[in-house]
């Protein structure tokens, strides 16, 4: 708990004295900007020759740093407290800032192909990402960034992306104008001057952000929230190791450390050296036996990662524990194995949705020193969002995330739909005793997962890697929140789609590549679908903490059982595999549904997706494993 206390800071605020530094500009407390590592002073240096800030801050990670942050941010309107709890704080942005901006999130290579695939026929909009030629970004960072930072402090955060000391950890230096990413970043990442041995190696990830409102201002602010929406750009440079971010504060725009980073950047890493950078959970379970096993899962956004990586599990005997709920950065050791570390120390979750029903762990890990963003506010102090499930004490009064008076049947929601909590990871009463370990843990099972209402099994294992590799390229969902354009059915590739860090069909070959790695012990791969829907509309799957039981039969699967029998999509339990005892109205027929028109359906709509967003890039393999996937359908 210190350790958290430690990151968010305590409650008492420090005013710091200022030093000089190089070109006049004044330092604000924190570590002396003299001791940071001379790759690292250089990139300071460039940043406020081009950002011109008033003053600069050195995070040092502290305590002392933290309760200042907080104080400052409370003293601007940014943040407000939340007594019902332990040092918790409510933030409400800018309406026109609250969602990774997809459509401004490029990739800036030479050649457009090593970022994307070429584009679909006709000219339609690429799905795999954006790209930005050199020239072309180069003048939209002088068009922005030049005197961004006037009348602001510059905050520069040295971060360690996974443990210290962990063969797969990466560095970061970030610069930022928003005291409300400084605090954030302290959570969601290691901050202080523990990474400046790794600095100075030169090889870190340069991070440079802000918010593009200058002082004065010269329009005002909504909510006390500075941004600049109509010129957002969210710039990555893999080649040069280098992330740009203006215009929003948002914390998937802001927070370099996130999506940014520990995605696209380490997706890139990751093909180059050899290793796998994404979007999963992370989780051990444990059997009544006492049997551990590792599994990472990749689900889009908003589709219940957080609760299955804190799920209390339904079935007598069993345990779950928490390694990570968002990136899982893989490496093979030298046995063969696939060990994981969570690069991240924190947890970013959506906040709707979430409660002592759904996901109690998560309750219980935001009780104290806990970043609110656009979720309402009770007059007690408190937090609510729809689907929080608790009752509210007589007289209490709600406020929106917009600031304005709420009740239960006004026609917009209370909190956003993409609101969310930022809290430390070490709060999570599940973490797995391994969630630090440097040399990371073993996984033995892979599963990918989306919301699909119909015609897709609640859970099937892949026949091979291979296989299992175009299970992972065909994974289709809803769109959420999280994002911009909400409310379509997309195909969310490894749910990698907003976040490939280079063209993604080179992706998938190197998923190919990993399953020929010689000596190699490769997990099984599954896919789930918890969100079944019958003809009236309503789940068919209770999910939540009965997705244990799902979890007990991949277990079974790694253990080498027999209890699978095959269909045209892949291995599904015997029925009598499942356990399904107390569950009254849960029908296996219901859940495991193969229907042949709706998987021929399927591939037609999968085979013109890849042709229209892949092209030439898709790799054969993937394409081979389609052809059988309809030669199968065809015999059913």
């Amino acid at each position: 708990m210190q350790k958290a206390i430690g990151r968010l800071g305590g409650r008492i605020p420090r005013v710091p004295p200022r030093r000089a530094f190089s070109g006049g500009v004044p330092t604000e407390g924190g570590e002396a900007l003299g001791a940071l590592p001379p790759p690292a002073r250089q990139f300071v240096e460039e940043g406020v020759r081009l950002c011109r800030p008033r003053a600069l801050h050195l995070c040092d990670g502290s305590p002392a740093e933290g309760a200042a942050l907080l104080s400052q941010l409370q003293a601007e309107g940014v943040l407000h407290p939340l007594p019902k709890y332990d040092n918790c704080w409510l933030a409400r942005t800018d309406p026109r800032d609250v969602a990774r901006v997809e459509s401004r999130t490029v990739l800036v290579t030479e050649r457009e192909r090593d970022a994307i695939p070429p584009k679909p026929p006709g000219g339609g909009p690429q799905q795999l990402g954006n790209w930005m030629s050199p020239p072309a970004f180069e003048q939209a960072v002088q068009e922005r960034f030049p005197g961004c930072m006037e009348g602001r402090t510059m905050y520069i955060l040295p971060f360690s992306m996974g443990p210290l000391g962990s063969p797969l950890a990466k560095t970061g230096l970030q610069l930022t104008d928003s005291p409300y990413v400084a605090a954030s970043m302290r959570i969601m990442t290691r901050v202080g001057p523990q990474t400046f041995p790794a600095l100075a190696r030169d090889d870190f990830i340069r991070c440079l952000h802000s918010v593009g409102r200058p002082l004065p201002l010269r329009e005002p602010l909504v909510s006390q929230w500075p941004c600049d929406p109509p010129r957002t750009l969210v710039a990555h440079l893999p080649d040069r190791r280098r992330i740009v971010s203006f215009g929003s504060g948002y914390g998937g725009n802001s927070l370099l450390g996130k999506k940014c980073f520990a995605l696209r950047i380490a997706s890139r890493l990751a093909r180059d050296e050899g290793w796998l950078a994404e979007h999963m959970l992370i989780l051990g379970v444990t059997d009544p036996a006492g049997r551990k096993r590792y599994v990472a899962a990749a689900f889009p956004s908003a589709c219940g990662k957080t609760n299955l990586a804190m799920m209390t599990p339904a079935l007598p005997g069993w345990r779950v524990h928490c390694v990570g709920d968002d990136i899982a950065w893989m490496k093979f050791d030298a046995e063969g194995r696939l060990r994981a570390i969570n690069p991240e120390s924190g947890f970013f979750g959506v906040a709707p949705g979430t409660s002592t029903r759904t996901n109690p762990n998560a309750m219980l890990t935001i009780q104290s020193n806990t970043i609110f963003t656009n979720v309402g506010q009770t007059s007690d102090g408190g937090v609510y969002w729809e689907g929080i499930d608790q009752p509210l004490n007589p007289g209490t009064t709600l406020t929106s995330w917009l600031g304005q008076p709420w009740t239960p049947g006004d026609p917009q929601p209370c909190a956003h739909p993409n609101s969310r909590f930022c809290a430390p990871a070490n709060q999570c009463p599940i973490m797995d005793p391994a969630w630090e370990d440097p040399e990371g843990v073993p996984i033995d099972a892979i599963i990918f997962g989306g919301r699909r209402p119909e015609g897709v099994p609640l859970v099937y294992e892949a026949f091979n890697w291979r296989h299992g590799v175009f299970v992972g390229s065909a994974m289709r969902s809803e769109a959420t929140a999280a994002a911009e354009h909400t409310g379509r059915r997309l195909m969310r590739p490894f749910a990698m789609r907003p976040f490939f860090g280079y063209n993604a069909g080179q992706y998938l070959a190197h998923w190919l590549a990993v399953g020929e790695r010689r000596g190699a012990r490769l997990p099984r791969i599954f896919h789930v679908n918890w969100f079944l829907r019958d003809g009236a509309g309503r789940f068919v799957w209770p999910g939540f903490g009965h997705n244990a039981r799902v979890l007990a039969w991949i277990c079974s699967r790694v253990a080498g059982e027999d209890n699978a029998k095959t269909t045209p999509v892949g291995l599904v339990p015997r029925e009598d595999a499942l356990d399904l005892g107390g569950l009254p109205g849960v029908s296996y027929a219901d859940l495991f549904p193969v229907s042949r028109a709706f998987w021929e359906e399927e591939a037609r709509e999968l085979r013109r997706y890849y042709e229209e967003n892949f092209g030439e890039d898709l790799p054969k393999e993937v394409m081979g494993e389609l052809r059988a996937l309809e030669e199968r359908v065809k015999k059913m």
